[in-house]
């Protein structure tokens, strides 16, 4: 059992206060429950702690606060369990601390007890090491001999789908992912596009069984059964719980593929190429002696699963293979190889997929940024620059971004400006503008308002005093302050296209 594994059960209500990917993966050997501000002798490695927060006190300051958990941290304790009855809440301090010594910190609500999260733990374990008990088996003898069998042969999720459920009548079956891509199916299971999977796992009709494993918001498996009244709940967990040592497997085999995609995204984003470093990395990666390659970078905000969201929505795309690792910054960089054919609609599907990927973590925004298909690894540095250049104009505030942006869409001054660092434009609008906003709390947005109607009716007086609802002379002495103040004069061209920046800026 790991620590991610109590954030998922319902009962007990927990919530996530501190605590990234690699911490919530620790596994659980223990519980033990203390308000003693050094607990450290009672400890024991791989513990969680729990504790009701009574040794602490606002006037005590951070520096008790440090030694509790740098005393957890010493003894390999692998999470802290804070009960929010006595104070109300998880006191700032801890959370600090926690962060500052890397001990995850979860919230325990005052309606759950100590005892149920012990009972949870301790429960949990014993089901992993007892097993499946004979007397408590729901497949038959031989179903499980041959599926044990399947899984050591090492069989594909979709022979093990049809295999666990021949005996039943071959019953349609689909196994997904929180996006709702297919991973298998049944033979007889009809093709289920993603949305309408997503949708059924959702509360759709049919049955769903959750597959336990190490995963996140964007890759869990479901087990899902349009008619699954006809399988026993208790055959559809042994037929999970077969899935989830599959599935276990398999990501313990991509660990090395894993540090190859790090490797290759590092080669990539490298200042200074290295020919043979990058084609080592790409052979690592199955990807060397490809037609032609794409790099996508995406962000996940807020959220430490943009790896595995790119991943996930990567995963949708059936004619590419692709190696993906944390990039720079936040932002996940995948090198996705592929036919020419391939690359044009990469960033089509990609915002097709996106919702799906939203769906999966309502309250974070993922946005990607796709460059253009290159014809070899040389290439691939100019690619993750426009990757990146194209994710910063995904990342705009402008209320019409498209969540995905495909380098070839850039065109515009505003999305131009979309790749300039923030610090740079507001430098830019506070140069150009800034004698306009000086103008006063009243002038300065009446000067601002009538700049922007008059460029937008292409400098037509007019016109901008129609929009304006103002008499065309007050439009004509506006101009002439704008252009007193500003030192530009709005009949030139490069005069307008300064102002105009200033006020995409």
């Amino acid at each position: 059992m790991h620590v991610d594994h109590l954030l998922r059960m319902d009962r007990l209500d927990l919530s996530l206060v501190w605590g990234d990917e690699t911490l919530l993966g620790q596994e659980i050997a223990g519980v033990t429950a203390t308000d003693l501000e050094d607990p450290a002798r009672f400890l024991q490695r791989g513990e969680v702690v729990l504790s009701g927060l009574v040794w602490w006190t606002p006037e005590g300051g951070p520096g008790r606060t440090d030694r509790f958990v740098s005393a957890l941290r010493e003894a390999g304790a692998v999470a802290l369990l804070a009960g929010e009855e006595t104070h109300g809440e998880v006191p700032r301090q801890l959370v600090d601390a926690c962060r500052k010594f890397r001990v995850a910190l979860i919230a325990v609500p005052p309606q759950t007890s100590f005892r149920a999260v012990t009972e949870a733990v301790y429960l949990r374990q014993w089901g992993d090491l007892s097993g499946r008990p004979g007397d408590h088996h729901a497949l038959p003898e031989n179903v499980r001999r041959d599926l044990d069998h399947a899984l050591e042969g090492g069989a594909e999720a979709g022979e093990l789908l049809d295999r666990a459920f021949a005996h039943l009548g071959a019953p349609a079956c689909h196994l997904l992912t929180s996006s709702g891509r297919t991973v298998a199916r049944t033979g007889g299971a009809p093709r289920l596009p993603a949305p309408r999977a997503a949708e059924a796992l959702r509360g759709g009709r049919g049955t769903t069984v959750r597959v336990e494993s190490e995963s996140t918001a964007f890759d869990t498996w479901y087990l899902h059964l349009p008619e699954g009244e006809q399988v026993p709940p208790r055959v559809l967990e042994e037929i999970s719980g077969l899935l989830g040592r599959f599935r276990r497997r398999r990501d313990q085999h991509r660990a090395a593929r894993d540090t190859a995609a790090a490797r290759l995204v590092t080669a990539v984003g490298a200042l200074r190429p290295d020919p043979d470093g990058l084609r080592g990395a790409l052979e690592a990666c199955d990807l060397a002696g490809m037609s032609s390659y794409t790099v996508v970078t995406a962000v996940l905000e807020p959220g430490d699963d943009g790896t595995a969201a790119l991943g996930e929505a990567l995963a949708h795309l059936r004619s590419v293979t692709f190696a993906v690792a944390r990039g720079a910054g936040d932002e996940a960089t995948a090198v996705v190889a592929h036919t020419g054919d391939a690359a044009a609609g990469i960033g089509e599907r990609l915002r097709e997929i996106g919702p799906l990927i939203r769906d999966c973590r309502p309250q974070s925004a993922w946005r990607a940024g796709v460059s253009a298909p290159v014809a070899t690894a040389a290439g691939l540095h100019t690619a993750l620059t426009q990757a990146r250049y194209a994710l910063a104009a995904a990342r705009s505030p402008a209320p019409d971004t498209q969540p995905v942006v495909v380098q070839g869409e850039l065109g515009g001054l505003a999305v131009l400006l979309a790749g300039v660092p923030a610090d740079v434009r507001k430098v830019y609008r506070e140069t150009v503008l800034g004698p306009l906003v000086a103008a006063g709390p009243k002038s300065g947005p009446m000067l601002l308002e009538t700049l922007q109607a008059f460029l937008d009716h292409d400098c037509s007086w007019a016109r901008t005093a129609e929009a304006l609802h103002v008499h065309v002379n007050t439009v004509h002495y506006r101009v002439q302050r704008i252009e007193l103040l500003t030192g530009r004069d709005l009949s030139r061209l490069d005069n307008r296209l300064d102002l105009r920046t200033a006020l995409l800026c």
